[in-house]
């Protein structure tokens, strides 16, 4: 039977996948800089079958393989794994820490080029057996606008691979290893970055008469902004108005000429984002004119909103259910956090689903993006054969 097989495989591969996952956790490379990591995926898949095709044409870093089964025309099935890895200093102390001061990878990438390698393997393996194109998408820069996924698919890449379906795998530390999550419809929110400049006439804060209080001001916008989340968007999209960085570089007794103020959006709706952020521009720059200032927004548009097709998420869930058991496969909630696989799942019936790494009895709780994150490694045993069997069912 073929899942056996590939559960098998799955087990015979994981002290190779162990060592795999190891190297890169300690040499990782920041987004749209992963040279020496493309490196290593290219040497490892030459060294599967050197007659598996490798295209390097949709970025300048990360590439595409494709593996070819009995009748590569029934049908074509892409799989992808983000290969970039985030500036966070490392404190896990583990023998694998990172040995990049400043790199770290942290949101679980290491796993999942890791577990794309070893699926790519199982696949080629059974490329005698098994009917279709299957192509392992290694992306780089999901960490960094304007996104890996973006610019592959910029360059051509779903022109020409034309896949029928895409799949794509995110650890979860706060599921627990041995179970995976999946949620049909939207799933994770867009993202859009706000710059808003606010400029007036500074000077002596026991002046307030002779100036414009800039730093007043931007609070007044910062607040005055809350009304698009609460006021503005319908109460039953999920959204989210956040501001994390504001430079007023006066002193005590001196306001600033300028104050910069540095945010997100989110939503889970592509035609209130739209609206939304004509709304955050006018309301800036309404709130800032009406207080005898000036207010400069730049919105730098970020991901879109990630679609999990719901015939094939309700598929992949049967698939994971055979694969790892009833109790084992959750539906899960909402994120309002953002990933540029949702750039694929406006073009191709795409199912992204989590994975489980989280162990509390071994202290593996830590959250994703955290100094401290790591995985209960146990899940590579099965994460590349899960990959594996589900592009060979959807």
């Amino acid at each position: 039977m073929l899942l056996d097989k590939i559960k098998n495989l799955g087990t015979q591969y994981f002290e190779e996948a162990v060592e795999i996952r190891h190297y890169l956790h300690q040499h990782p490379e920041r987004s749209f800089q992963e040279h020496k990591t493309t490196e290593f995926i290219l040497n490892y898949i030459k060294k599967i079958d050197n007659n598996i095709e490798i295209f390097t044409q949709f970025s300048k870093t990360g590439l595409v393989a494709k593996i070819s089964g009995k009748n590569p025309s029934k049908r074509s099935v892409a799989i992808r794994a983000d290969i970039d890895a985030l500036p966070i200093i490392e404190e896990t102390g583990t023998p694998y820490q990172s040995l990049n001061n400043g790199i770290m990878h942290a949101c679980g990438h290491d796993l999942h080029t890791t577990s794309l390698l070893l699926a790519c393997k199982i696949l080629s393996t059974l490329k005698n057996e098994i009917d279709g194109s299957f192509w392992c998408i290694f992306q780089p820069a999901e960490e960094k606008l304007p996104g890996g996924a973006k610019q592959m698919i910029d360059n051509g890449l779903l022109d020409f691979i034309k896949p029928d379906k895409i799949i794509g795998q995110h650890v979860m530390p706060n599921i627990e290893a041995g179970k995976v999550g999946i949620r049909s419809g939207n799933y994770m929110a867009s993202t859009d970055e706000l710059y808003i400049t606010v400029e007036g006439r500074g000077g002596h804060a026991a002046l307030p008469h002779e100036i414009n209080d800039t730093v007043l001001i931007s609070s007044h916008i910062i607040v005055a902004l809350q009304q698009i989340v609460s006021r503005f968007i319908p109460a039953h999209i999920p959204s989210v108005l956040s501001f994390g960085k504001i430079i007023a570089n006066g002193a005590t007794n001196i306001i600033p000429n300028k104050v910069n103020i540095e945010g997100t959006f989110r939503t889970m709706d592509e035609i209130w984002r739209a609206k939304a952020k004509e709304k955050i521009k006018t309301i800036a720059q309404g709130m800032a004119q009406s207080m005898g200032a000036k207010a400069t927004i730049n919105i730098v548009d970020g991901y879109p909103v990630l679609y999990n097709n719901p015939d094939l998420a309700s598929h992949f869930k049967t698939i994971a259910q055979h694969f790892l058991g009833n109790d084992n496969v959750l539906d899960i909630d909402l994120r309002m956090t953002a990933e540029d696989f949702a750039y694929y799942s406006h073009k191709v019936p795409s199912v992204f689903y989590r994975i489980g790494t989280g162990n509390a009895s071994k202290g593996i709780t830590y959250p994703l993006h955290s100094s401290k994150f790591d995985i209960d490694e146990s899940v590579l045993e099965y994460s590349s054969a899960l990959l594996a069997y589900a592009a060979l069912n959807v």
